[in-house]
């Protein structure tokens, strides 16, 4: 870590000239330094407009020729979304850029003035100073589809929270005309979403019958209508407490909340298809869907987080990068407990912990070694303990198989650990 710092601190020398940008929707801030952090100008502003980014530009060229400066270094905070049109206008002028965490801000702006208050023009020296003590990232190299999964990922995230809004209106709407048929059907399923579109109110399937509903469904192309579940959503329907609704009004709201989900889960297929499709032209995707219990659009997902893991020299980079490093409060004898230090990527930790599960049930390494960290004599892990250390595992085995340009071995993947080479793994 030491290390990787103090090659930070070289790339900033006497002849760089740093700027610090505050991003903002409309109006950034900027201000500039030198490698020892001294300020060379007033805060100024940015507008974000085509006219304001070239203003910004000839400033830049103005202030190295003024101070004598052969190199310009840009950082911002990469938040929310306002940064990318400036990030690309540098680009284009083949400007250099680096990222700030914005965390990092946060803490230390009171270095500058010992007061807590925070401003767009304070932001911007914040930002300028912290980048001769090495406190940035160099963004990651990617090429076009290492974008394009990124848009796509989140893209898929949002149109999920979408689908999951609909799904809570559609609850409520049962809640209120029709709360009897959740204990029928628990999950809003085809032949769920089939049925309140046939008859959503429980008049309309009172009127049906229990046969009756069944043969509409039927007509409509759905298999294996239960009987007994019809017949249980009649009865439920003929005794529903549910509110005497205006009929035509109910019946609109839920056909269009039901048009919305098909709509959404069309769109969440389509797009899942692509974003594998996206995933196959990286080299080390069919090495990574080698691994038993993950699915292809899982792997799609974490490229999208990392891109190719060719890129990173070492797993500990892309367990850092998750987030999944450990973290304790030490001070004397007194020691306290080991946590998730949780700063990265949180949809790349999400992912992975939701692969785990999967993996425990359909790959036999990961079933023994989730055991294996249970019931070992020596430190035993409880089992979310034992599911987030083998998140890290998995991190380590798909960076050994994308530099080793290989396919999973159960057998390799567990020999370090006599316990488990006892028993031979499928």
């Amino acid at each position: 870590m030491h290390h990787m710092r103090n090659e930070k601190i070289n790339q900033i020398t006497d002849s760089t000239l740093v700027i610090g940008v505050d991003i903002a929707k409309e109006t950034h801030y900027a201000c500039a330094v030198d490698d020892r952090g001294r300020e060379l100008s007033k805060s100024w502003k940015v507008i974000q407009s085509r006219h304001g980014f070239e203003t910004f530009y000839t400033t830049l060229r103005a202030f190295m020729q003024t101070h004598q400066k052969t190199e310009v270094l840009v950082a911002f905070e990469p938040t929310g979304h306002y940064w990318m049109n400036l990030a690309r206008f540098l680009e284009q002028r083949d400007i250099p850029y680096v990222y700030v965490n914005p965390f990092h801000v946060k803490r230390t702006k009171e270095l500058q003035d010992n007061i807590q208050s925070k401003n767009d023009s304070k932001d911007a020296r914040l930002i300028g100073k912290m980048i001769p003590h090495g406190h940035y990232q160099v963004p990651r190299e990617s090429d076009e589809v290492d974008q394009d999964l990124r848009v796509a990922s989140a893209f898929r995230e949002r149109l999920m929270g979408d689908r999951i809004s609909v799904m809570n209106r559609i609850r409520r709407w049962l809640d209120l005309y029709f709360p009897e048929f959740s204990t029928v059907y628990k999950e809003l399923g085809a032949q769920a979403q089939g049925i309140l579109t046939l008859a959503p109110l429980p008049v309309d399937v009172a009127v049906l019958g229990a046969e009756g509903l069944r043969e509409q469904l039927v007509k409509q192309g759905y298999k294996n209508v239960s009987r007994n579940r019809m017949k249980a959503l009649h009865e439920a329907a003929v005794q529903s407490i549910g509110l005497p609704a205006p009929a035509r009004m109910a019946r609109v709201e839920i056909h269009c909340l039901l048009a919305q989900l098909e709509l959404y889960e069309t769109q969440l297929n389509e797009l899942a298809s692509e974003s594998v499709e996206l995933a196959k032209q990286l080299p080390d995707f069919d090495y990574l869907v080698s691994v038993p219990g993950i699915c292809e659009l899982t792997v799609a997902e974490l490229l999208a987080e990392t891109g190719s893991l060719k890129k990173y020299a070492n797993p500990r980079q892309l367990i850092k990068l998750a987030g999944l490093t450990l973290t304790a409060q030490e001070s004397g004898k007194s020691k306290g407990r080991k946590k998730l230090s949780k700063r990265g990527r949180r949809r790349l930790r999400a992912l992975l912990y939701k692969s785990i599960f999967p993996l425990i049930h359909h790959n036999s390494a990961f079933n023994a070694l989730f055991a294996y960290y249970k019931t070992r004599e020596r430190n035993p892990l409880s089992g979310k303990e034992a599911l987030v250390v083998l998140c890290s595992k998995l991190l380590k085995i798909l960076h050994g198989l994308s530099h080793g340009e290989t396919k999973f071995d159960a057998a390799r993947m567990v020999r370090d650990i006599p316990a488990l080479l006892a028993e031979p793994v499928a």
